[in-house]
């Protein structure tokens, strides 16, 4: 079971939601800053100090040297039916970042996006993969990621193949965005996942 928490709202007031999960994932689509999230993850540390907790940020900005230290990984989503932007653009601009500084590549730190400086080895670690698809079109996450359609369960489980099979992200994300979506998509993806695995929101 996993819980997402959006840092720009605040904290259920039932301690139990956060503490009885297995894995707290902070991250949200409208106003969301570096400040709110680490503010969040600390929060939520409080509750259940054992507890993992993934950052899934939207932006380069929402993630620090003390965000990287608080989670346990950073998410990073690929959102297969956003436009260009949400699914290599931001991840060429993150590696563009990198790739300016090559004599530091083979140091011991990479500067990054904004403030955000850390250690090859913690950015190998702690940085993954997510495949994602948004089937929800009126919310802020299809707003803020460019989706204009859904996807057919044909289409997600496509998108779920590609996500283990030619990008081996660890994680595929159906996001409905507060809205039930029904099994059909689920079953459709879970098919072709053996290692990935499957959340659906």
């Amino acid at each position: 079971h996993v819980t997402k928490v959006d840092p720009a709202k605040p904290l259920p007031d039932d301690p139990g939601v956060i503490a009885d999960t297995d894995l707290v994932i902070v991250g949200g689509s409208d106003d969301v800053t570096e400040t709110n999230t680490l503010a969040a993850v600390r929060a939520i540390d409080d509750i259940a100090p054992d507890l993992p907790i993934f950052q899934e940020p939207y932006s380069a900005t929402q993630v620090s040297t003390d965000t990287i230290d608080a989670v346990d990984s950073i998410a990073v989503p690929a959102v297969y039916n956003g436009d260009r932007d949400n699914f290599v653009g931001k991840h060429l601009d993150l590696f563009t970042e990198i790739a300016r500084k090559p004599d530091e590549l083979a140091g011991s730190s990479v500067p990054l996006v904004g403030d955000l400086v850390a250690s090859t080895g913690e950015l190998a670690t702690k940085l993954i993969g997510e495949g994602y698809v948004v089937q929800h079109l009126d919310s802020a996450a299809a707003s803020v990621s460019g989706v204009e359609t859904t996807y057919t369960p044909d289409q997600v489980a496509g998108a779920a193949l590609a996500t283990e099979t030619f990008y081996d992200f660890p994680i595929f994300y159906v996001e409905y965005s507060g809205t039930y979506g029904g099994p059909k998509d689920v079953t459709a993806a879970a098919r072709y996942l053996d290692e990935t695995v499957l959340l659906y929101g």
